[in-house]
C-alpha cells in the first residue's frame, strides 16, 4: 500500500527517536558498567575515594599508637633487650655507690716542744760532742756512737746541751728525737671515721690524744705494735687500757658520755713506738 508524504514524515521521526533512545541507553549502561567496578581493580578511583576525606577527621586515619604498635610488631631490632638491663642498672649503682673514706693518719710534733732525751743518730758515726755550739772555734770535747740516748737540757739554734753521758752541744739534726709531752686533738676526714695514730716517745714523756665522741657511739681502738692506749673518758675514768696489764689489744664499746676521750701513752726510760687505730662510728 502506497504510503503518504506525512505518513512517511511520521515514520522517519519515529526512526529517529528510535535511534536516539538506543544511544541515550547505550550510554548509560556503559556509565553504570564503570561506577560497579571493583576499587581493587580501579586505582584512580581508589585514589579519588581516600582524596576527599578531610584532613582534620580523627577517624579517617588509624590513631598514632597502632602505628608505633605495628611498627615495633614489624621491626625486631626495635625491642628490647632484656639481658642489657641488668649490666645498666649495675652501672648505675656502682656509680652513685659512696667511697670509703681513708683513716686519717695522726702523728706528734718533733719542734717547737721541750725535748728531754734524745738519741744519737749521725750518718757519719761518731757523732762529735762540742764545747759550744758552732763548728768553728769549738773543741771536741767527746764522741758518741749511734743509739746512745743523751739526756738534754736545751735547745739552741739547731743544737742541743746535754748533760749525760758528755757535758756539751751536739748537732740536733744527727739525733732523733720527740716531744716529751704531746697534748693532740683526733679530727677525722670529711666523710670518715677512723684515724691511725703513730709515733715515737725518745726518753720519759707522755703522748695524749683526745677524740670527740657523741653517748651511745662506738669506739673501737686497735693496737698495731707493743703498747696499748689507755683509754679515759671525759671525767677521767679509764675504760680500757690498763698500764699494769699490758696484754690488750683491741677494745671496743660504746661510750658512756657525750664529750673528749683521751688515748694516753707513758714512758718512763728510754721510751718506745706505737701505733694503733681508733674508730668512732
Amino acid at each position: 500500500m502506497p504510503f503518504t508524504k506525512g505518513q512517511i514524515i511520521t515514520v522517519s521521526l519515529a526512526g529517529l527517536a528510535t535511534a536516539v533512545g538506543v544511544a541515550i541507553a547505550t550510554i548509560q549502561s556503559g556509565v553504570m558498567k564503570q561506577s560497579h567496578l571493583p576499587l581493587a581493580e580501579s586505582p584512580v578511583s581508589t585514589r579519588n575515594q581516600i582524596a576527599p576525606v578531610p584532613r582534620n577527621n580523627p577517624e579517617s586515619r588509624p590513631p598514632k599508637p597502632l602505628q608505633v604498635q605495628t611498627q615495633v610488631a614489624e621491626s625486631p631490632k626495635s625491642e628490647p633487650q632484656p639481658a642489657k638491663t641488668p649490666a645498666v642498672q649495675s652501672s648505675l649503682v656502682a656509680r652513685v655507690s659512696p667511697q670509703k673514706v681513708e683513716p686519717v693518719v695522726v702523728t706528734p710534733p718533733n719542734s717547737g716542744c721541750k725535748i728531754s732525751q734524745a738519741v744519737v743518730s749521725d750518718p757519719n758515726p761518731p757523732l762529735n760532742v762540742r764545747s759550744i755550739p758552732l763548728v768553728s772555734g769549738s773543741q771536741i770535747v767527746g764522741k758518741l756512737k749511734n743509739n746512745t740516748f743523751v739526756s738534754v737540757a736545751e735547745e739552741q739554734n739547731g743544737w742541743l746541751r746535754i748533760t749525760d753521758p758528755v757535758p756539751g752541744w751536739v748537732a740536733k739534726k744527727r739525733t732523733e728525737s720527740s716531744c716529751s709531752n704531746v697534748n693532740q686533738q683526733i679530727n677525722f676526714l670529711p666523710g670518715g671515721d677512723e684515724a691511725i695514730v703513730k709515733g715515737r716517745i725518745i726518753g720519759g714523756g707522755s703522748h695524749s690524744y683526745r677524740i670527740r665522741a657523741r653517748k651511745g657511739q662506738t669506739m673501737t681502738v686497735r693496737n698495731r705494735k707493743d703498747v696499748f692506749p689507755q683509754i679515759i673518758t671525759p671525767r677521767g675514768k679509764l675504760l680500757a687500757g690498763d698500764p699494769y696489764q699490758g696484754n690488750e689489744t683491741e677494745w671496743t664499746g660504746k661510750v658512756p658520755i657525750t664529750g673528749n676521750y683521751t688515748l694516753q701513752l707513758d714512758s718512763n726510760f728510754r721510751g718506745y713506738e706505737y701505733e694503733f687505730l681508733v674508730q668512732v662510728r
